[in-house]
């Protein structure tokens, strides 16, 4: 795990052990993106829970997905979205929870590797906004927050990366908050989708050395070991989904091949018509 901070983001997907006959079940049992979360983060718009809120329960969340949405989900998504649904959930409504950008960026960041190669763009979008929707959160936000970090990130090296403190800007700014909130100055939430956010600042900054997410880490005066664990599972996350989806596509297309010769196979009546006019031509 100490070396993943080296590797360009599409090397996480690697291969793991895994077993083609419980290949949801794998996936699904992996997907515990986190129900720990420990403090909040910052954003422009704040989600706190107060004494007087009575959050949903996570029936609740998922019947307003499934209301938002009513399409149906291939197996290898739907299992995994919904364990996401309920992890986040819980997350969501912790009385210290606040909406932050880097979460953010790592669920975007998860959503999309989750939904790569799903049959239709469109229905991707939608499902990523019935999802968001059911958080009671904005699905547009998410994704112009996750763009901006992206943005920033992309202009960024390791050193300036690490030395946001000591500069102004609005991206500086939201990390110069989230340190201060996890020093124990204010709530701060952590959760896997958290370090996935850090992993994906640093992808783009090029950041490769192994010693820039241990400097990051500290300035944002977060958990280094919990970072590490944390993505360590995602890595073994997407490298069964991967390898879930080859089979999902190997099984999608020897059914259509089945479907393909069975039209090909000429029905009785058929045959039999064809035989008489066969035999007509020949009679004339």
């Amino acid at each position: 795990m100490a070396a993943i901070s080296s590797l360009p983001f599409a090397a996480l997907r690697g291969a793991s052990e895994w077993r083609p006959s419980s290949t949801v079940a794998a996936v699904s049992g992996a997907v515990v993106l986190s129900a720990r979360a420990r403090r909040g983060s910052r954003s422009v718009v704040r989600c706190v829970a107060t004494a007087g809120d009575v959050p949903p329960t996570v029936a609740e969340t998922k019947l307003n997905f499934l209301k938002s949405y009513k399409r149906p989900i291939p197996s290898i998504y739907s299992t995994v979205l919904q364990e996401l649904l309920v992890q986040q959930h819980l997350m969501r409504y912790k009385r210290t929870y606040q909406y932050d950008p880097v979460f953010a960026l790592g669920f975007v960041t998860v959503y999309d590797q989750l939904m790569e190669g799903y049959p239709s763009n469109e229905d991707r979008d939608s499902i990523f906004k019935a999802y968001i929707t059911a958080l009671n959160e904005d699905p547009n936000q998410y994704r112009a927050d996750a763009q901006k970090m992206e943005e920033w990130a992309r202009s960024q090296n390791g050193n300036s990366l690490v030395d946001f403190s000591s500069r102004d800007g609005e991206i500086e700014a939201i990390l110069k908050d989230i340190s201060e909130r996890a020093k124990g100055t204010g709530n701060f939430s952590y959760s896997r989708f958290f370090a996935v956010g850090l992993f994906r600042l640093l992808e783009l900054a090029n950041a490769t050395e192994p010693t820039v997410l241990d400097k990051l880490c500290a300035a944002l005066n977060v958990n280094k070991r919990s970072v590490d664990r944390d993505l360590d599972v995602y890595r073994n996350i997407l490298s069964k989904l991967v390898q879930a989806k080859e089979l999902l596509k190997e099984y999608v297309d020897r059914e259509k091949k089945k479907r393909e010769e069975r039209s090909e196979i000429p029905k009785p009546n058929e045959a039999v018509t064809k035989f008489d006019g066969d035999l007509y031509s020949m009679r004339h």
